[in-house]
């Protein structure tokens, strides 16, 4: 009897909506928003009691070296600045280790584009495909030009398959790809090169614009000649 009771459709009771006298209250709330809402408020209240203990139950004699190197604002624990964390010797090595990451990158680069660059180009500059006949008299000579001439069609652009122009247009994409890949490289191992010199000992200025010969948008410094002993 169950099954078959289970078997008649039976009506899906809906939850009623917020009656029209009760509009400006915005939405009814529902079961499910209820048992959300309980769950996040007995969440707060747990983690309020459980602090409520740990300050209870705190020694006052306890230590950590944490205590030292933090102070308080506004009752709020600040950790010590991590500027100076590192010295200037191990700030140049990272810098270094980083130009030899970025410089390897674009050795990389660019013998990908060599590669690409020159397969392409053979592609483009295939030499036609050639058939010497040979004949023994100039009747014979004219009848194989005749034969031939009209038959051999040199291949052009409307001719190639369109597999290998599709090949060819997706190698001309990922070239141009690579080449704007290792413009932007070279920048960045440029910039951190300047930053790098700029971080060296040494009296230096920025030039202005009137002091630099030939104008770019990069910066132009220059360091105070000393003498080497």
């Amino acid at each position: 009897m169950s099954s078959l009771r289970n078997a008649i459709p039976s009506r899906a009771h809906k939850e009623r909506s917020q009656p029209s006298a009760r509009k400006k209250f915005g939405l009814l709330e529902k079961h499910k928003d209820y048992v959300q809402r309980a769950k996040a408020f007995h969440k707060k209240e747990d983690t309020l009691r459980k602090l409520r203990e740990k300050a209870a139950n705190r020694n006052e004699d306890e230590f950590y070296f944490k205590m030292v190197r933090t102070k308080t604002v506004d009752g709020v624990h600040r950790p010590e600045s991590e500027a100076n964390k590192y010295t200037q010797e191990e700030l140049m090595l990272m810098k270094t280790q980083d130009m030899g990451y970025i410089l390897q990158k674009v050795q990389s680069e660019r013998k990908k584009i060599e590669r690409l660059t020159a397969s392409l180009h053979s592609i483009d500059n295939q030499p036609a495909n050639k058939h010497v006949f040979f004949a023994e008299d100039r009747e014979e000579a004219k009848e194989l030009q005749s034969r031939y001439s009209k038959s051999e069609i040199p291949l052009t652009i409307d001719n190639i398959p369109t597999g290998i122009k599709r090949k060819t247009d997706r190698s001309y994409k990922e070239l141009e790809a690579r080449k704007d890949r290792l413009s932007q490289l070279e920048k960045i191992y440029m910039d951190m090169a300047m930053k790098k010199e700029l971080q060296k000992n040494g009296r230096k200025r920025k030039l202005t614009e009137d002091e630099i010969v030939c104008p770019t948008s990069q910066p132009v410094y220059k360091w105070r000649a000393e003498r080497k002993r």
